[in-house]
């Protein structure tokens, strides 16, 4: 692909990118990519992580590496790829967007100009992507959201936000997997956890996952968390 350029990032890894902007096509282009990378298993490659339009593949610098190694990944990342933003698995995910867990909902709403019932409808009326998966183990980036719940990052950051908060901000959704500092908007909660380093899997969401958010209520969410702080 004539658009995508691979640069040495430091001694230790080098960055694939593709043209600059939020596209699942883009996006579906960088999950191929790095998944042939993954697939031909180069020699002292540690790692290959998926950004929303980039894949940066680590490697060991004081390892055996593979000669014309740069070479080898320009190959790879320019091979003819038919990306498929509808490859990905789908994941199901319950959502309480009952009080005490929708703390932002009534903002969401005013910005968007409805009801917080129709926020919620809008919210669940999409199927989202997972773009990255970033900022603390197991936190999804999710896009888009309807234009209406596309509110700004608070201008004060939560210095606490629970753990499976549900939140949009400036286009995109996602789940809190741990209590951390956040400034998106909290909308709702999930009992189900994004990270989790006692299951044989940790991580419920990949690059390319397809997202499908469903409601269930303060009664169902209690007999369903998962959370020890819920």
């Amino acid at each position: 692909m004539s658009d995508v350029r691979v640069a040495a990032a430091g001694d230790s890894a080098w960055l694939v990118e593709l043209p600059d902007r939020l596209d699942p096509v883009v996006n579906a282009q960088a999950t191929a990519i790095a998944r042939s990378i993954e697939r031909a298993a180069l020699p002292s490659v540690t790692d290959v992580v998926v950004g929303f339009r980039t894949v940066m593949v680590h490697v060991d610098p004081f390892g055996d590496r593979l000669p014309g190694l740069d070479e080898r990944l320009r190959a790879l990342a320019n091979e003819p790829i038919e990306a498929n933003v509808e490859d990905g698995p789908l994941v199901r995910v319950p959502v309480c967007y009952d009080a005490p867990y929708a703390l932002d909902l009534d903002y969401v709403a005013a910005f968007g100009g409805c009801s917080p019932d129709e926020a919620i409808v809008l919210h669940l009326s999409l199927e989202y992507r997972v773009y990255v998966v970033g900022f603390v183990p197991g936190f999804a980036y999710m896009a888009r959201v309807d234009p209406r719940l596309a509110a700004p990052r608070r201008p004060n950051p939560r210095p606490k936000v629970p753990a499976g908060s549900v939140a949009v901000a400036a286009g995109q959704t996602g789940i809190y997997p741990a209590s951390t500092p956040g400034g998106w908007h909290v909308i709702g909660r999930t009992p189900i956890k994004p990270y989790d380093p006692d299951r044989a899997e940790p991580f419920l969401f990949h690059a390319g996952c397809r997202v499908r958010f469903h409601r269930i209520s303060a009664a169902e969410y209690g007999r369903t968390t998962r959370w020890g702080d819920a």
